[in-house]
């Protein structure tokens, strides 16, 4: 051994020091030299330094924090360790981080730099990772305009000068393997501004689990321990034909759905088991989450996302979460995520400027903002942007076996002047408003996620007249498997806040949306965005008096379930929640007590019972053969008449939307024989006044271009559902 006289330091080593330099394994580490092995250490926080493995000093350039060893070949382990004492005299050992080479393959970054690793979430943020036998964790973050990047955490003073990483090169990745390290020690990165030198700690972009807000940091996470018991369920999906099947989806918000008897949240696992034991009896075949994805503000109930690949830790930790959608699985519950790709929020501490650049949004305000929201937009023209979103939604469909992803806000992402004035948008290359690189990203967010995880649905929210939006992506369309239907949706709420006495004025919009149901694969939505910002409850929509308002709701229901389409209901709704959503608290449970409210809940349960029972309630969806007008023109008495079909099964559907009881009312009907009601949304069970027919016989008289007909008795208000 030869000791380490104290010399000046070199550009290289002030840049360390001066936490500047972008590849500080060219400076620190094991370097031959000649015949020798030079070791130069960085520890700002260390007293003395020595190997572990034969207790040798390794001696401090003179006032400065970098200790140097000049070893002679041979004398070093493989590996070497060091211990070292810090001021108040506590010892730490482990082996140096940059005594290690490059640990991400180039493959992994060639393939992410084309937007093509599906699975780069297995690679950049933090993993538990191994190098000859030395376990640790590998830390890799995409930041390509950044001078410097290091990981700081509760292991290093939170002091970016401890642990800079390596940058890989001209795709922007850096990497850093830390020894030693252990699962759940939290962790950031702090980056340097290359351009203006400033400062910025950001969470990771990739990180699967962080701290309850209001803190922000990541934290390591372990293997998934998870032992899933839903292999039956997740074989059977793969080719579940869901096109034909029913599919009945209660919309939830974990953080209101109930809470503890002290008003705080619920774990997933007790979420759980109160949650699948209540959609069961309620007969839902899906629940849909609204985001369960990590987000810092409890107001924006998930929509404002800042951790892409973490359920959220109000609720518990990720396997927590594992455990929820295993347990809906084995009761035959699907699982549906609320999905956010369109926007994400200015926050400091995540996405926004991460490197110091316009790096996941659009540089152009006009292109990266969205001005309603205060949020941005993502650069859907850059590879590694898109590669972040669809390694997102493989990620959730594959990690965790979520059965379908709804993509919120897709008008937004479709239209470059969305919600936009004149002079505040930018044509695409052709003059138009279509923004050509979100449509090309949901082409094949829609491609990549059918063909890694078939028989998994992807729902779009979108509200315009944009022209195949479910159609594939070969024959032009957006590839996506169903589409909120919002137009139907406003169109029959509008209908409902009339007084019965003026809907015969309104009556083209319960029957317009029959002109374009089946252009599309829609889904029937009665969700969260109608019961919040003073729109009031759905029940609180309905006109006249208590009975009359829940005997509009029953109306309304019983159309839903009845017309043709896929079903979705916000929580409380199923029992006519009096009051508008509140985020804050859970539903109003006690007004069950109330028959009214519990009427409500079992018709709720009927329907979808019937729903699921009767192939001619499904079958055909989304086909024109599964639906056919008996009768939609009976404008000044506000009544409906329709048939659903399956092969030689027809359900006959009379709808009633005034206050008046109709007697002898005829109505055609296909076939000959006695008709008997299957349901009927005036029945007592559901606090109704029960009117109604119980059987009805054909008689021999053409009506309504059909050759026979019933004369039946119409209750106030009500729906019935009739079938030979």
């Amino acid at each position: 051994m030869e000791k380490q006289s104290s010399v000046a330091l070199d550009f290289d080593s002030v840049k360390i020091a001066a936490a500047k330099h972008h590849n500080p394994f060219s400076v620190l580490g094991r370097h031959p030299k000649a015949n020798k092995i030079h070791v130069r250490l960085y520890l700002p926080y260390a007293e003395t330094v020595y190997f572990t493995h034969n207790n040798v000093s390794i001696s401090r350039i003179e006032g400065t924090d970098f200790f140097e060893y000049i070893a002679k070949k041979g004398e070093l382990p493989p590996h070497y360790k060091i211990t070292w004492l810090d001021k108040s005299g506590f010892s730490h050992e482990g082996h140096d981080p940059y005594d290690f080479g490059v640990q991400l393959p180039e493959f992994d970054l060639h393939l992410f730099g084309e937007g093509k690793h599906w699975h780069i979430y297995q690679k950049l943020g933090a993993h538990l990772h191994t190098v000859d036998d030395i376990q640790g964790v590998l830390f890799a973050v995409w930041a390509p305009n950044a001078g410097r990047v290091s990981v700081v955490g509760d292991f290093n003073h939170w002091d970016g000068r401890c642990h800079p990483m390596r940058s890989l090169g001209g795709g922007g990745v850096w990497e850093l393997f830390i020894p030693e390290l252990a699962v759940g020690c939290f962790y950031k990165f702090e980056l340097l501004n290359r351009a203006s030198e400033e400062i910025l700690v950001k969470t990771d972009p990739y990180g699967q689990q962080f701290e309850n807000r209001p803190k922000t940091a990541a934290m390591v996470v372990g293997k998934n321990t998870h032992e899933w018991q839903d292999s039956e369920w997740m074989k059977a999906r793969k080719n579940h034909d869901w096109l034909r099947q029913p599919m009945s989806i209660y919309e939830v918000h974990l953080g209101s759905w109930k809470r503890d008897e002290h008003g705080q949240f619920l774990n997933y696992r007790e979420i759980a088991l109160q949650l699948v034991k209540y959609v069961k009896e309620l007969g839902f075949t899906h629940i849909e989450l609204l985001p369960i994805t990590e987000h810092p503000l409890d107001d924006s109930w998930g929509y404002q996302t800042t951790g892409y690949f973490a359920p959220t830790s109000r609720f518990g930790s990720a396997d927590d979460f594992r455990y929820f959608i295993d347990y809906c699985h084995q009761n035959t519950i699907g699982v549906i995520l609320d999905w956010v790709p369109a926007h994400f929020p200015k926050d400091n501490f995540a996405l926004a400027r991460f490197d110091g650049s316009p790096l996941y949004e659009h540089e152009d305000p006009r292109k990266g903002e969205h001005r309603d929201w205060g949020t941005l937009i993502y650069n859907y023209g850059r590879n590694e942007v898109c590669n972040f979103l669809l390694a997102s939604a493989i990620f959730w469909l594959e990690e965790f076996h979520l059965d379908g992803l709804r993509v919120d806000a897709v008008a937004s992402m479709l239209y470059l002047d969305y919600s936009r004035e004149a002079d505040d948008w930018i044509p695409n290359c052709y003059g138009g408003n279509e923004n050509l690189e979100a449509i090309d990203f949901l082409r094949e967010l829609n491609t990549i996620t059918h063909q890694q995880q078939p028989g998994t649905v992807i729902m779009a929210e979108e509200s315009t007249s944009w022209p195949q939006v479910t159609r594939p992506t070969w024959a032009g369309g957006l590839g996506f498997s169903m589409k909120w239907n919002m137009g139907w949706m406003h169109d029959i709420l509008s209908y409902m806040q009339q007084d019965p006495i003026h809907r015969q004025y309104h009556h083209n919009q319960l029957t317009f949306g029959m002109l374009y149901a089946f252009s599309e694969n829609f889904t029937l939505p009665f969700s969260h965005d109608e019961v919040v910002h003073g729109k009031g409850s759905l029940l609180s929509k309905m006109k006249g008096d208590e009975w009359q308002r829940c005997a509009n709701l029953r109306l309304l229901y019983t159309f839903m379930f009845a017309y043709p389409g896929k079903k979705l209901l916000f929580m409380g709704c199923e029992f006519g929640q009096g009051t508008e959503w509140n985020f804050k608290k859970e539903l109003d449970w006690y007004i069950l007590e109330y028959p009214h409210h519990s009427g409500l809940q079992t018709l709720v349960k009927d329907l979808n019972q019937l729903y699921k029972s009767e192939p001619a309630l499904h079958r055909h969806d989304f086909e024109q053969l599964g639906f056919e007008w008996i009768d939609c023109h009976d404008v000044q008495q506000s009544i409906l008449c329709f048939q659903r079909i399956h092969g030689q099964s027809r359900i006959i559907v009379v709808l009633n939307f005034t206050p008046i009881i109709r007697k002898n009312y005829r109505i055609g009907v296909p076939e000959k024989g006695v008709y008997r009601e299957i349901f009927n949304s005036d029945s007592s069970y559901y606090a109704g006044t029960n009117i109604g027919n119980d059987m009805a016989k054909t008689e021999d008289t053409p009506w309504m271009n059909q050759d026979y007909s019933l004369t039946l008795t119409l209750p106030p208000l009500g729906a019935l559902i009739l079938k030979i």
